[in-house]
C-alpha cells in the first residue's frame, strides 16, 4: 500500500515502506524551487521494529510433554495391552442363552454378572458353544424370571465355581495386544535472497524471538523462515492425518499435478503422500472426545457436571493421577469459573471470593485464575496453549478447545543407557542413522553469503526434517471440541 502524499512533503516524493533507493524517494539538494529540501515536516523514522504480536512462535507443547527419539525405518510400530478382564456389551438373550459378538472368551463354570441398566443378575455358566453362553442365575429360577431384557445387555466375568473332585478349567485365554503404527513425513522449507538484495545497505534494526538483532534485513527474513519451520515441525505432529484410500491426496504427484486414477508410486519409491497421524487424529480415533464443555450445547449441564463425567471416563481407562490441561482462552476461563463457583459462590462480589493470592487481602489484587486443582483422586495442571489462541493457527477456527494429556510415563529398557528409564506417552520419532541425522537439517547453497556451490546469484537456506508423533495409550487423553 502506498503512502498518501501532500501536506508534509511534495507529491513528487513517495516514501518507501522499506529502505530502498529508488527515484521516487530521492531528495534533490538543488531543487529548492520545488520545496524538496525546504520541507520542515519530513517524517521521523523509528529504526526499532515494533514487536506488536509479542512472541509469535508456537512450538513448545511437545517439548513440555513429549520425548524425542531417533528411528531408522519408514515406519514405527508399537503394541499396547488390552483389558485384563473379560466383558461384553450388546449381548442378546433368549431364555437362559446369551449371545455375544466377536470372540467368546467366557469358559465353562465361570461366574458372570449380567446387567440391564440398573438391574444386575449373577449367574453360573453351564455351557459354552461358539458365541452362545448358557447361564443359570444364582438367585432366580431362570434368566426369564430375573427381570433382564432380551437385548442391549452387558456382562463380565468375576470368577468361577467348581464341584469337588472335578477336572481343572477347560481352555485358556491367550492375551491379545493392540498393534499401532505411524510413519514419518518429510517437512521442508527454504529461504532465498538474491546477491543484489544481500548487498543492499541501510537496513532497519530488528530483533527476533530467537535473540538475534541488528541491521541485517535479509537475515531477519531468514530467521523468520527458521522460526516458522520450527513451528511446522510441531504443528505437523499435532495436526497430521493419514491419507485415506481414494482421497485426492492419494492421487497427487510430487510435481503437484493431479491424476484421475489412483497414484500408486513415484520416482522416489513408495506411495506419496501417505500422511502421518498427529495428536488430534490419534485422540479422535483411539481416545476420548468431549464436545461443548460447560454445557454449551446442553444448557444446565454446567462445567462441573461435564468435568465429573470426564472423570468417570478416566476411571474406566488408566486412571492416571496427574494430568495436564492445555486449553484455549474461553475454555480456560470456563475452568476458572468452575473452580471459583466451588469456593465462595463465584464472582458475584469481591467479598464472596475466597481464593487468590495473599488470602485476598484488601490491598492486594485478586487472582481470578487457577493453574492447578484436584478433583476426586486426580490432580490437574492447567495452562493456556498459545497454538489454540493464535489468530493464524487454531485461533482462526472454533472446533478445538483444548486437550487433556496424562502426565503418566511408561517404563522401557533403553539400549543406549543399558537400564530402564521412564518415558512419557508422547514420542517424537525422527529419522537418523550413523550417516545422516534428519532431526533438523540446515544447509546453504548458491554463491552468496559464504556459499559457493552453484552459479546461482543468490543465497538459498534450506531446512529439512523427517519425523512423526507416536501417541501411546491414547485412551487416557481427552480432546475438547466444540460444535456450537
Amino acid at each position: 500500500m502506498g503512502f498518501a502524499t501532500g501536506g508534509s512533503f511534495p507529491a513528487s516524493i513517495v516514501p518507501m515502506p522499506s529502505q530502498v533507493a529508488v527515484v521516487d524517494n530521492y531528495i534533490d539538494f538543488n531543487n529548492l524551487a520545488g520545496g524538496q529540501w525546504a520541507q520542515q515536516y519530513l517524517p521521523e523514522l523509528y529504526e526499532q521494529e515494533v514487536e506488536r504480536y509479542g512472541n509469535r512462535t508456537l512450538s513448545a507443547f511437545l517439548r513440555m510433554v513429549g520425548a524425542e527419539m531417533p528411528m531408522t525405518s519408514d515406519q514405527v510400530i508399537w503394541t499396547e495391552q488390552n483389558r485384563l478382564h473379560i466383558a461384553y456389551e450388546g449381548v442378546t438373550r433368549a431364555a437362559d442363552v446369551l449371545t455375544v459378538t466377536g470372540n467368546n472368551a467366557v469358559r465353562l463354570n465361570q461366574t458372570i454378572i449380567i446387567a440391564d441398566g440398573f438391574t444386575t443378575v449373577k449367574a453360573l455358566v453351564v455351557d459354552v458353544t461358539g458365541l452362545t453362553i448358557t447361564a443359570v442365575p444364582y438367585e432366580a429360577a431362570s434368566l426369564n424370571a430375573s427381570g433382564l431384557g432380551t437385548s442391549g445387555l452387558k456382562l463380565f466375568v468375576y470368577g468361577s465355581e467348581f464341584a469337588k473332585g472335578t477336572n481343572q478349567m477347560v481352555g485358556s485365554i491367550e492375551p491379545n495386544v493392540q498393534t499401532y503404527q505411524n510413519n514419518p513425513v518429510i517437512i521442508k522449507d527454504k529461504f532465498e535472497v538474491s546477491g543484489s538484495d544481500a548487498a543492499q545497505i541501510g537496513w532497519i534494526e530488528v530483533s527476533t524471538e530467537d535473540g538475534t538483532s541488528g541491521y541485517l534485513w535479509y537475515l531477519k527474513a531468514e530467521s523468520e523462515t527458521r522460526l516458522r519451520f520450527e513451528d511446522y515441525l510441531e504443528m505437523m505432529c499435532v495436526e497430521g492425518v493419514k491419507t485415506a484410500a481414494g482421497s485426492g491426496a492419494e492421487q497427487a504427484n510430487y510435481d503437484g499435478s493431479f491424476d484421475d486414477t489412483q497414484f500408486t508410486g513415484n520416482a522416489g519409491g513408495g506411495v506419496f503422500p501417505i500422511g502421518t497421524q498427529g495428536l488430534f487424529d490419534a485422540i479422535e480415533e483411539r481416545g476420548n472426545v468431549w464436545q461443548n464443555f460447560a454445557g454449551a450445547a446442553a444448557p444446565g449441564a454446567g462445567a462441573l457436571g461435564d468435568f465429573d463425567e470426564i472423570l468417570k471416563q478416566l476411571d474406566k481407562q488408566g486412571a492416571i493421577e496427574e494430568n495436564m490441561l492445555f486449553l484455549n482462552r474461553a475454555t480456560a476461563l470456563d475452568f476458572d469459573d468452575m473452580i471459583a463457583a466451588q469456593a465462595g459462590g463465584g464472582y458475584a462480589s469481591t467479598q464472596a471470593a475466597s481464593y487468590g493470592l495473599f488470602d485476598n487481602e484488601a490491598e492486594m489484587a485478586l487472582n481470578f485464575g487457577f493453574s492447578g486443582f484436584r478433583r476426586g483422586s486426580y490432580d490437574f495442571y492447567k495452562t493456556d496453549w498459545k497454538y489454540l489462541n493464535d489468530a493464524t493457527t487454531r485461533g482462526l477456527t472454533a472446533d478445538i478447545d483444548g486437550v487433556l494429556v496424562p502426565a503418566g510415563t511408561t517404563t522401557v529398557y533403553d539400549q543406549m543407557l543399558g537400564s530402564n528409564i521412564r518415558r512419557p506417552f508422547l514420542h517424537v520419532r525422527y529419522r537418523a542413522s550413523e550417516t545422516d541425522d534428519r532431526r533438523y537439517k540446515n544447509w546453504i547453497t548458491g554463491s552468496v553469503g559464504g556459499a559457493y556451490t552453484s552459479a546461482l546469484d543468490a543465497m538459498e537456506v534450506h531446512f529439512l526434517s523427517e519425523r512423526c508423533l507416536v501417541t501411546q495409550a491414547a485412551n487416557n487423553f481427552v480432546l475438547f471440541k466444540s460444535t456450537v
